[in-house]
C-alpha cells in the first residue's frame, strides 16, 4: 500500500477516535431476516458464488515449493492445486481418471507423484498420468489423454485462485480490479509463510458469518474481554473496489504512531487491514500476520456454514514464532490479549483469536440471529448508519443475482 494512503488512513482513524464518531453512511437498510434461512436464495448463492464462480484458496505461501501441494472441496469440486517441479501454479479436479476417487487425501504437502489409494495409478504435480498399475494385466492406456482434468487457475499478488468449472473464465484483474489488485500486491502477501488453520464449523448462514467482520460497532460490547482489549472500536475507514472493499479499524498502536514522524508511519502496526473479495473471502493484515477466512454455504442447508481460516506470518515473525519453547508459547496465549509490542508473535496465540473471539462470541451472536431467522418471526434487521461495509456486501451480491437492494429505513424527528 502506497506509504501516503496509509498516513491518509491512519489520519481518518484519528479524527474519528478524537472527534469520538464513527464513519456514517447517512443512512439506514431494513434487512429481511429471511434471507439467513431462504432455501431458493441459498441454492441461487451456491450456483452463482460457488459452483460457477472463481475461488480464491489461499496464498502463495501455501504452496512454498515446487512439487507442494493443497487439496480443497469446500465448494462442490474436490481440488489439487500444485506448484509443479517448474515452480507453476496450477490446478486438477482432485478425481482420478480410473475410477473417479480421490487422487490425493492428504491437506497439503510436498509430492512429485500423486498416487491414488485405490489402484495406485500415479500422476506428476503437472496432472500428467504417469504410471497405470499392472498395465499389462488392465490393457492399454492413452496416458496422454487420462492426465489429471485441469482446471483454470492463476496466482496473482500473493493470491491463488481456482475457477472449479475446466471451461470456465477466470480473469484476477477483472475480478478484483486493477487499483485493488496492485495495493495487494504492493503488500508483500507473495512473501507470507503459512503457519497454522481451523476450521469453524457452525450453525449460520454464510452471510451471517461474513456479516460479523464487517464492523466494529460491536467491538467493545461483544469483545470487550478480548478483542476489545486490542482495539477501539467503532472507528471506520472503508473503500469500495467494485464489489470488494477494503475496511481499516484502529488499534491501540495508533497512539504510539502519533509521537512518530509521518514517514514511519505503518498502517499494520495500528491498525487492522481488512479485505473483502467477493463473494466470501475475509483477509485481515495487522503487525506480521495475515489471516484468511474462506467462508462457505452448506450447499444443502442455508443455516450452516463452514469458514476455513488460515494464518500466514513474516518469515522473520514465523522463525520467531516456530523458535519459542513450551513455556514462551503459553504465556503467549495467556498474554493474546494485551497490548504488548514486544512480545514475540505465537501461532497458538493467533488461532486463539479465532477460537474465544470468532468462534465463542462472533459466531455464537450469529447462530442466535439463525435460530431468529429460521423461526420466520424475527422479522427486519437493521443495518445503521455507522456500517456501511454490511451495506456494501449485501448490495454486491444481490445486485450480482438481479435483487434489488434492501429498503431504506424512513426516520422521523421527535
Amino acid at each position: 500500500m502506497k506509504h501516503d494512503l496509509q498516513v491518509q488512513i491512519l489520519k481518518e482513524l484519528m479524527r474519528q477516535i478524537d472527534d469520538g464518531k464513527n464513519i456514517d453512511a447517512g443512512v439506514q437498510y431494513k434487512v429481511p431476516t429471511s434471507i439467513y434461512a431462504d432455501q431458493d436464495l441459498a441454492k441461487n448463492e451456491w450456483d452463482s458464488f460457488f459452483k460457477n464462480h472463481p475461488q480464491m484458496i489461499g496464498l502463495s505461501g501455501d504452496l512454498p515449493e515446487p512439487n507442494s501441494f493443497l487439496t480443497v472441496n469446500d465448494f462442490g469440486v474436490p481440488v489439487i492445486a500444485t506448484r509443479d517441479k517448474t515452480g507453476r501454479f496450477r490446478a486438477f479436479l482432485n478425481i482420478c481418471r480410473h475410477r473417479a476417487t480421490r487422487v490425493e487425501t492428504d491437506q497439503r504437502g510436498k509430492r512429485k507423484l500423486f498416487v491414488c489409494p485405490f489402484h495406485a495409478w500415479s500422476y506428476s504435480t503437472a496432472g500428467e498420468l504417469v504410471v497405470v498399475a499392472d498395465e499389462s494385466d488392465f490393457g492399454d492406456v492413452d496416458k496422454s489423454c487420462r492426465g489429471l482434468i485441469e482446471l483454470p487457475a492463476a496466482e496473482a499478488g500473493g493470491l491463488l485462485f481456482v475457477h472449479p468449472q475446466p471451461d470456465g473464465e477466470l480473469d484476477v484483474e477483472a475480478l478484483l480490479g486493477k487499483e485493488l489488485l496492485d495495493e495487494i500486491a504492493s503488500n508483500g502477501f507473495d512473501e507470507l509463510v503459512f503457519g497454522a488453520d481451523k476450521t469453524l464449523d457452525m450453525k449460520l448462514n454464510w452471510k451471517l458469518a461474513n456479516d460479523t467482520f464487517g464492523e466494529t460497532y460491536h467491538f467493545q460490547k461483544l469483545h470487550k474481554d478480548t478483542l476489545g482489549q486490542l482495539f477501539i472500536g467503532n472507528n471506520t475507514h472503508y473503500e469500495e473496489f467494485g464489489r470488494n472493499h477494503r475496511f481499516t479499524t484502529a488499534n491501540l498502536g495508533i497512539h504510539e504512531l502519533r509521537n512518530q514522524p509521518e514517514q514511519e508511519w505503518q498502517i499494520q502496526k495500528g491498525t487492522f487491514v481488512g479485505y473483502h473479495l467477493f463473494p466470501n473471502i475475509e483477509m485481515f493484515w495487522v503487525g506480521d500476520t495475515l489471516s484468511l477466512i474462506r467462508i462457505y454455504p452448506d450447499a444443502d442447508n442455508p443455516g450452516r456454514s463452514i469458514s476455513q481460516v488460515s494464518i500466514y506470518y513474516t518469515k522473520e515473525a514465523y522463525e520467531q514464532a516456530i523458535s519459542l519453547d513450551e513455556d514462551a508459547r503459553a504465556q503467549a496465549v495467556e498474554d493474546t490479549y494485551k497490548f504488548d509490542t514486544t512480545v514475540s508473535p505465537s501461532i497458538e496465540a493467533s488461532l486463539e483469536v479465532f477460537t474465544s473471539t470468532i468462534e465463542q462470541e462472533d459466531y455464537v451472536m450469529g447462530e442466535f440471529q439463525q435460530q431468529a431467522a429460521e423461526s420466520g418471526l424475527a422479522g427486519e434487521a437493521i443495518f445503521g448508519r455507522n456500517e456501511p461495509v454490511l451495506h456494501h456486501f449485501h448490495r454486491s451480491y444481490r445486485e450480482a443475482l438481479g435483487l434489488p437492494h434492501f429498503e431504506r429505513v424512513e426516520t422521523t424527528a421527535h
